[in-house]
């Protein structure tokens, strides 16, 4: 299997463990009286079933993020890349300008 399959599983899971222990809090401290919700409905299995799917997907998404954002290279490593682009030699080029009050004079010469 490749590696960044076997990554992506390994922060997936963990991301989940993470969510279970997230949802074993909320519940244990009866965050907004969910435990008493939970236990007395007949459907608060399904209910925390749904509420650790959504928090694993969620955590599970930030773990595989920042297990990839932690392979990036330093930035204090050196150089990166092939050599740098050669700068051209620019030089100053001096270009005639006219007068304006001369140009307009020939632009009206020419209209009549």
């Amino acid at each position: 299997m490749p590696e960044l399959i076997k990554l992506y599983i390994r922060n997936v899971l963990i991301g989940f463990a993470i969510a279970a222990a997230f949802v074993a809090v909320l519940l244990w401290f009866n965050v907004m009286n969910l435990w008493h919700l939970v236990s007395t409905s007949d459907v608060g299995i399904l209910a925390v079933v749904v509420l650790w799917f959504a928090h694993g997907i969620v955590f599970a998404g930030v773990q595989f993020a920042l297990a990839v954002m932690s392979m990036a290279e330093r930035e204090d490593s050196g150089p990166r890349g092939g050599t740098p682009a050669a700068i051209p030699d620019y030089r100053a080029v001096m270009i005639p300008v006219e007068e304006p009050n001369q140009r307009a004079r020939q632009l009206h010469q020419r209209r009549r």
